[in-house]
């Protein structure tokens, strides 16, 4: 059987939705931006397919929108929504199929762009209006479906016992991992500038280098109606813009790897435990690749809210060192159906810079829904 390979691993900057530099970059521009760059090295006709995640764009496909847009008409393309782990399940379906046997080389990934995806909330005359209306799950008071804060963040929070002062700690350390991952430019090898109306894009725009625990203490819980409630604007993540790819290539091939995809799960919890997923996912996909889970060097877990985050890592006794070193949705943003990809491209960058070792992406998905992927990068070798 093939193993499955990642050979290029690359982003776009994160753009702050609504106000930032991809506000007016729509999701196919972004869905072409990576995938273009991801196929440049290839020849077009060895390309079996393209995978990308989305989410909320109303019907389509855009990875087919790209596939043709990129000159890469004998492709299918393939849609894939899994919420927040969209861009996750796109890369986990491509190393299935080349595990299969079915493709030997195939660009995966996910693209966001919520400053121009329609909107499933809007005011009008005061007034909130649901012109469209896509649940991942039936509308329940402990979890309700459009509603986050509470079926990620605070029931997570809640559950593990974490306090505001953990959920903004850990928040203002993202912003400063992040701060410095962009100033030592360790960022350089996987974002792929994007020329956009407002200028060239090339540097995550998302994280605060003005925070500080201080102001993050002063903003206002979401929900001040319920007792105790401690998730806020800054221990939350954003609504943000972005794209990634990842080209996935079957051994066979004898392309250099970046890293080997050695095992993945994806699980159900109740809707009103869904930022406690992971914690059910990270164990499942280390069985799986048959690695115990302090072998694991490090941990990209998507901070939705700093409290699934801080609650996965009490759960599962992890070092909180190895935990999203560069950053993560509360800093550089969570642009959704992007994120799942965006982490697993950090993570292959970030160890490799360090010189191999094993990683572990890890999400909660809305609806209930948890996904892991387990990669190793093979340490340099010595001439």
């Amino acid at each position: 059987m093939p193993e499955a390979l990642i050979v290029s691993a690359l982003r776009t900057p994160i753009g702050t939705a609504m106000k930032g530099t991809l506000r007016d970059t729509t999701a196919y521009d972004l869905a072409h931006h990576v995938v273009s760059a991801a196929a440049a090295p290839h020849d077009p006709d060895t390309i079996d397919d393209v995978i990308l995640g989305e989410g909320l764009y109303g019907g389509g496909v855009l990875a087919r929108h790209a596939a043709v847009t990129t000159g890469l008409t004998s492709v299918a393309g393939l849609a894939h929504n899994r919420h927040c782990a969209a861009g996750m399940a796109a890369v986990q379906g491509a190393a299935a199929s080349i595990l299969a046997g079915m493709d030997e080389l195939v660009i995966a990934g996910g693209v966001n762009s919520a400053s121009t995806s329609p909107q499933t909330r809007f005011r009008v005359d005061g007034e909130w209006v649901d012109p469209w209306h896509p649940p991942t799950h039936p509308d329940r008071p402990d979890a309700p479906n459009l509603d986050m804060s509470i079926t990620v963040g605070w029931n997570a929070a809640v559950k593990a016992g974490v306090s505001r002062e953990e959920m903004d700690a850990w928040a203002l350390r993202s912003h400063r991992n992040a701060i410095r991952a962009i100033d030592e430019g360790r960022f350089s090898k996987e974002i792929v500038p994007i020329e956009t109306p407002h200028g060239t894009f090339s540097v995550d725009e998302h994280p605060r280098r003005n925070s500080s625990l201080e102001k993050l203490a002063s903003l206002k819980p979401l929900h001040p109606e319920i007792e105790g409630f401690s998730i806020t604007a800054g221990n939350a993540c954003g609504a943000n813009d972005g794209a990634a790819a990842l080209v996935l290539a079957s051994d066979w091939l004898g392309l250099p790897p970046l890293a080997i995809v050695r095992s993945w799960a994806s699980v159900g919890v109740d809707p009103a435990e869904t930022g406690l997923a992971p914690v059910k996912a990270i164990p499942k996909a280390l069985e799986r690749a048959g690695i115990p889970i302090s072998d694991v060097d490090l941990f990209e877990i998507n901070e939705a809210f700093a409290a699934m985050c801080v609650a996965t890592v009490r759960l599962l006794d992890l070092d909180p060192e190895r935990v999203n070193v560069n950053g993560s949705g509360c800093s550089l943003g969570h642009p959704v159906a992007a994120t799942g990809a965006r982490m697993l491209v950090s993570l292959v960058h970030e160890l490799r810079r360090r010189g191999g070792g094993t990683g572990v992406a890890a999400m909660c998905a809305g609806g209930g829904m948890g996904s892991a992927t387990v990669i190793e990068v093979p340490a340099p070798r010595v001439p």
